[in-house]
Parts: structure tokens; sequence; C-alpha cells
């Protein structure tokens, strides 16, 4: 079974009644928006309180895919920065979800920890079948990878599972101060963690070279900064570490084992009144702002278009740290963006505890994708 065409295409959602969908900036309430490069969807409800999204472009191909799916079985948000190509990133943003609804189904909807870690297996399984099958045409497939932070709200527990280095930062209340203080709930995967690198070194005692520092950065086998992500097979199987992949993809032999992992970092996090919202974000938005910055912009402003505001507050200190003015940096096109900030993806999520509470259920159910291309 060859996923791939449709992965790659313009998908139309396949909604009917009772189904609200966007896709690439198609919805149907006319809550979207495009400024040049950014794509935002300032304000909308979900099953879970309120929500907003902006997504800017830096490389040629936009590497970023994201979603929100709202129903029956609670909230779920997913965070998906692609390197190498965007195939792995639109890939997951296809199939994790429908993995994570099966699975639930299994149960009778209910959501554990171990309902996640499937559904992100069995992506990485799909996702892995789709290079063999286009090994011969598409052999640069094997090179293509994914971070993949999800979040899932199911009745009073939040669950947040994540690859690689994206983010996601909670904004709760300190008692009655009026205070909002961020706490960051997403383990990290990431060379430059000292703690990832140990981790790397207990798993491959006898590789010396399984992190090198080059040119101030830790990378996996001087290669890549993340140690677990969905994709970069060529650093998980013998058979896709060869010819005729590019020579710098190419470790010395033996692969004995897995290089990277697929194997999420999960968090269960039981819901408290007290928490006020939740930032997801791909690291292009964590390499300009601190946890403690982007939960001061987003309580400090109206909820309407908090998460344009924060993709624009990374972009001012981006050109900033390249001595230009923002307005400069906004005409410059993708591609030649790349040099001054990657893609970046934002979708905040403002609880309502009262909805939580009563298991209120989304209807219409509510089913949110990012464009493919902005």
């Amino acid at each position: 079974m060859n996923f791939l065409p449709r992965c790659l295409s313009y998908s139309e959602c396949s909604g009917g009644a009772g189904r609200s969908e966007i896709r690439g900036g198609e919805s149907s309430n006319g809550g979207f928006g495009k400024d040049g490069l950014l794509w935002f969807h300032d304000i909308g409800n979900c099953g879970s309180g309120e929500y907003s999204m902006a997504i800017v472009q830096a490389n040629q191909v936009l590497e970023d895919q994201s979603q929100i799916e709202s129903g029956p079985f609670g909230t779920f948000v997913g965070v998906y920065d692609g390197h190498g190509g965007p195939e792995t990133a639109r890939y997951v943003c296809d199939h994790l979800f429908r993995h994570f609804q099966a699975i639930s189904a299994e149960g009778n909807g209910v959501v554990t920890e171990e309902t996640i870690q499937r559904a992100f297996l069995e992506t990485e399984r799909g996702f892995t079948s789709v290079v063999s099958e286009n090994w011969h045409s598409r052999p640069q497939l094997a090179t293509v990878g994914a971070c993949c932070l999800v979040g899932a709200i199911y009745q009073q527990t939040l669950f947040v599972a994540n690859l690689g280095d994206s983010r996601v930062v909670l904004g709760k209340k300190v008692g009655n101060t009026g205070e909002i203080a961020a706490i960051q709930l997403s383990t990290e995967h990431n060379a430059n963690i000292e703690s990832v690198r140990w981790e790397l070194k207990d798993l491959h005692p006898n590789d010396p070279q399984i992190v090198v520092l080059r040119h101030g950065v830790w990378r996996v086998k001087g290669i890549i900064q993340v140690s677990r992500s969905i994709g970069d097979v060529y650093l998980k199987h013998t058979r896709f570490c060869r010819e005729p992949i590019n020579g710098k993809f190419r470790v010395p032999p033996p692969l004995n084992m897995p290089i990277l992992l697929a194997t999420p970092t999960i968090l269960k996090h039981p819901l408290h009144p007290n928490d006020s919202f939740l930032i997801f974000a791909s690291d292009g938005l964590w390499e300009h702002l601190s946890n403690e910055k982007a939960v001061e912009i987003v309580k400090s402003h109206p909820r309407k278009g908090s998460a344009k505001r924060l993709v624009k507050a990374a972009l001012h200190v981006a050109a900033k740290k390249r001595e230009m003015r923002y307005s400069d940096l906004r005409n410059i096109d993708k591609k030649v963006r790349r040099h001054f900030h990657d893609d970046i993806t934002v979708i905040i999520l403002f609880l309502n505890h009262d909805l939580i509470c009563r298991g209120v259920v989304q209807d219409p159910t509510l089913s949110i994708r990012s464009a493919l291309e902005h």
C-alpha cells in the first residue's frame, strides 16, 4: 500500500454534516487570515475552551505541519516540525491522529499513555513502509524526518507526548496574586542538552562518535541535533543507510541498533483550575523567546490573535539579532528567510475548566490543519 501520493497533495477535507473543518486556510466560519508568509486563525472554540493558531513560513517548502482536533474524545493538538523536507511532517499530520482515534476506540474511547505511544509507533511503522516502497524512485525520503509534539485532553487530564525539540509551556495562575507562572511540560530530545548526550552514550557505550561537537553545536553522529523523531530511517535501519542516499547521511557500519528513537516521552498532567493556557510551538519560536516571555505576552493581551502575536514577537527578535527592522524582514521571501529564522508554528489553548469538568462534547466536531504551502 502506498500512502505517499495522498500525503504530498493538497487534500480536501472529507467532512460531512456536523463537522467543521479547515485545510490550508479555507474555513467554514471565515476565522482565518493571511499576511504574506504568515497564516493565522486568531480565535476559535473547541471542546476544551478557545484556541489561537499561527504559522509563518521560512523554508522554500513549508516543513511545519499542525492540527487541532476536538470532539467526543476530547481535544488533540499536534505540532510536527519537519527537517530535510516536508514529507514526514505531512505524513504524520495525515496519520497520527487517525491511529490515536483507532487505538482509543479499541479501549472504548479511553485514552492512556499506551494509547498515545502506540499511535506514535504505528505512524513510525507506516512512514518506514512508505520509504521502503519508494526506495528505488525516491531514496531521499530515508533522510527526511519530523519532531512531533502532541497534547491530548481526555476528561480532566492532559497527556503531553514529545519527540524532538518542540515544546509546550503551561501558563499557570499563582494563587490570587494575578501572576502567571511559565511551566514547561514537555521533555526535549536535543543533543545540546547534557542529559540527552548521556542517554545516547548509555545506549551506545561502544560508539565514541555517538555525539560530536561541530561548530559549537552537538549533533548525533555529527549529523542531526535531535535524538528522537518520526522518520530519519537512515539512522534506524541498516537497509536505508547506504547508497544511493547522499554520503553525508551514511554512517560507518555496523548499525546494530537504531541510533534515533521513535518512542515519545509522555507526561500525564491532571488539569487544575489554575491552569490557564497552553502554548504549543515548534523550536522556531523558542529560539527567540523564553518560556517566561511567551507566557508574559499571552497573559498581557487579549486572547484574540495571541498565536500571531507570539510569532510576530519572535520575528521582531530575529530581526533585531541581525540588526534589521521587522518591516525589512517581513519583505524577505521564503527560502532566503531561512537564514533569519525557521518555520514557526504556535497553537495556544485557553482552558475552560467548566467545559472540561462537565465533559461537554464539541458540536460540531472541529478539525483544523495547517496549510501545505503558504
